[in-house]
């Protein structure tokens, strides 16, 4: 209840300070700009509503927040309002870094006698809009900022506010680095149209913007990056599945990018060796646009690939390092094997056309779809190559890490994926198969059969080849399974410390059905501890932990082992997850309700969990924007 309130009273106090701080700007821009009052009035009615009925409702709800955080130490540290006053410094200051980048980019414009509306942002405004938005949204920085530091310094439980912190810090990096790597590709961009003059004679205003966004953007990325890289000694740092997620999310995307403008830069050479005769001063400038964008985005592969590989070696796991790892091969797998049958089927199609003698419409002819699927081609095979097969020979190993590897789910769902789309693809084909050959045997219109049956038939065993060969090595994994750790498996021996009949019976039953190799032995503890009982681990009930019979009391307490607790519902006795659980248990009881036994899982924070899911959505969202990004610039197949 007390996070549905907290939310509530943030949300709209978010929402309110947003309205209120616009209204003003809004206000302030009306009254320097006169001629808009004349023209019309309702910028200025506009500006006068939204404070009217922003401001008491903001005040409402951000005292009552303030109330409540300096009375309860719960409201204080909750991620909800970390979330609030992070994002309200982010709400604030991007628009200040984004109207100084209009002003910086439109005085660029102004002193190379350009038009200002060719501004990367900000082209319709003036100096006074940019200043009254930067001034008001500093305002209204400056005093969170003050609150942010003074909400530290009175948090005894840091855990919710540094995640948040540290999500804060990587938008800051992206934004950055965004920025930077725009303005990397369009001086690239100004490069390749090789300008004659100091700035040329033809879109000069790309590389008066590329210095705006590099001269803005690059300290952003660089200031931000080395305050997360001087963190790092922090083991919550290196630890941070957040960081980890982004460095995914910048080295994938980077590679990703990179051989998409690969594989246009490669289309565009073959179109031009096969006969286009486009002249050499106009297919240099077409280089330029992959080239543009993919040497900006190799260079974020090779450098946060480095660090990726950094983050995984923090980990002394060895089989969770191995995992991390797993994850990015098998993506950039999936990626490099798609391309690969896509650029197959394509080259098939095109050789039955030239078998068959078929014409094509355009002028280009068969150029431009044998160019397209050579260099599709040409870039996913080597990528899958390249990572498919150390994640074969991997999990090919013998001993423990070839074992984690077989039973990887990271692997098992790259397998059954592939199969499930090798399963749909050769369906799909079948069924365009069967229905043309039953189509003209009906004396339906079948168009060109030949070309149709023959290209059916050729994806047809594309996908059967993808098929049988995913199954093949599902079916190794299978066969190997259970070699190395079975084995070690049963020479684990777990005693089961039973005190009523149907304890070691239910233990009994879970352990057939989870790890039926483990051997287990059943012992009443009332009888004592047998002299030749073999043990690695005990498995005894909460009651037995906080009350040991005599007779086994003494075996217990030189034992070495592991000792596996499993709460039961004995009287008076409840598993608290930690001292938080214990307080609120403790205060249920003292106003006379029941407790309910506790599970003994640790729970986290549900708003740790949405901070989560906001991340992974703005990756996911960043990573779109990033492929659409490389694909605008530069595809053209």
């Amino acid at each position: 209840m007390k996070t549905i309130r907290r939310l509530y009273f943030y949300a709209v106090a978010f929402i309110s300070i947003e309205v209120v701080l616009w209204g003003v700007i809004g206000l302030l821009r009306s009254i320097i700009n006169t001629e808009e009052i004349v023209s019309s009035a309702s910028a200025l009615a506009q500006a006068l509503s939204l404070i009217f009925v922003g401001v008491p409702i903001f005040l409402i709800h951000w005292v009552w927040a303030q109330r409540a955080s300096a009375k309860e130490e719960e409201e204080n540290s909750a991620s909800v309002r970390a979330v609030f006053l992070y994002g309200i410094l982010l709400a604030t200051l991007i628009p200040v870094i984004q109207n100084f980048l209009a002003l910086i980019n439109r005085t660029f414009l102004s002193t190379a006698n350009l038009y200002s509306y060719r501004a990367v942002v900000g082209g319709s405004q003036t100096w006074t809009d940019n200043l009254i938005a930067m001034v008001v949204n500093l305002f209204i920085a400056a005093y969170f900022w003050n609150i942010l530091k003074v909400n530290w310094g009175k948090l005894s439980e840091t855990e919710n506010f540094a995640e948040i912190r540290r999500l804060y810090q990587f938008v800051w990096v992206l934004y950055g680095l965004l920025m930077t790597i725009y303005g990397a590709q369009q001086a690239l961009t100004y490069a390749f149209t090789f300008p004659t003059v100091v700035l040329g004679d033809v879109g000069r205003e790309t590389a008066v913007n590329a210095i705006a966004l590099l001269l803005i953007g690059s300290p952003i990325w660089y200031y931000s990056w080395r305050f997360l890289q001087d963190a790092l000694p922090d083991p919550a740092e290196k630890e941070s599945y957040l960081r980890l997620g982004i460095l995914y999310l910048l080295a994938l995307g980077g590679v990703i990018v990179f051989l998409v403008a690969g594989g246009n830069l490669i289309y565009l050479i073959l179109l031009q060796l096969l006969g286009e005769g486009v002249a050499w001063q106009k297919f240099l400038q077409e280089l330029g646009g992959p080239i543009s964008v993919g040497l900006p985005f190799s260079v974020v592969w090779a450098y946060y690939g480095k660090w990726l590989n950094q983050q995984f070696a923090f980990d002394e796991n060895l089989s969770r390092r191995a995992s991390k790892q797993r994850l990015y091969f098998y993506i950039l797998s999936f990626i490099g094997l798609t391309a690969t049958v896509s650029g197959l089927i394509t080259l098939f199609s095109v050789l039955i056309d030239l078998a068959l003698g078929e014409s094509y419409l355009s002028d280009s002819g068969l150029r431009e779809p044998l160019a397209g699927a050579i260099s599709t081609l040409a870039i996913g095979l080597p990528v899958w190559l390249m990572t498919w097969r150390p994640m074969q020979v991997q999990a090919l190993a013998d001993g423990d890490m070839g074992d984690h590897a077989r039973r990887s789910v990271i692997r098992k769902s790259y397998l059954y994926i592939a199969l499930f789309a090798s399963v749909i693809g050769g369906m799909v084909s079948a069924g365009i198969l069967v229905f043309t050959v039953i189509n003209a045997a009906l004396g339906g219109d079948s168009g060109n059969l030949v070309k149709t049956i023959l290209n059916s038939l050729m994806a047809l065993m594309v996908f059967v080849v993808l098929l049988v060969y995913h199954l093949s090595a599902l079916r190794k994994d299978g066969a190997s399974r259970a070699d190395l750790l079975t084995e070690k498996q049963t020479q684990f021996h777990v005693l089961v410390l039973d005190h009523n009949g149907s304890f070691g019976r239910d233990v009994k039953a879970a352990f057939a059905k989870q790890a039926p190799s483990l051997p287990v032995t059943v012992v009443d503890a009332n009888d004592g501890i047998p002299d030749d009982a073999k043990a690695d681990a005990v498995v005894l009930p909460g009651s037995m932990a906080v009350n040991t019979p005599e007779k086994v009391e003494a075996w217990m307490r030189s034992f070495n082992g592991s000792r596996l607790v499993v709460a039961d519902e004995a009287a008076g006795v409840f598993w608290m997850n930690d001292l938080g659980q214990a307080a609120d248990s403790a205060k249920a009881l003292a106003e006379g309700q029941d407790l309910r036994p506790q599970s003994s899982k640790r729970t986290t924070s549900i708003w740790t969990y949405v901070a989560y899911i906001f991340a992974g959505l703005f990756a996911c969202q960043l990573l779109t924007m990033l492929l659409l990004f490389g694909v605008s610039m530069v595809a053209r197949f």
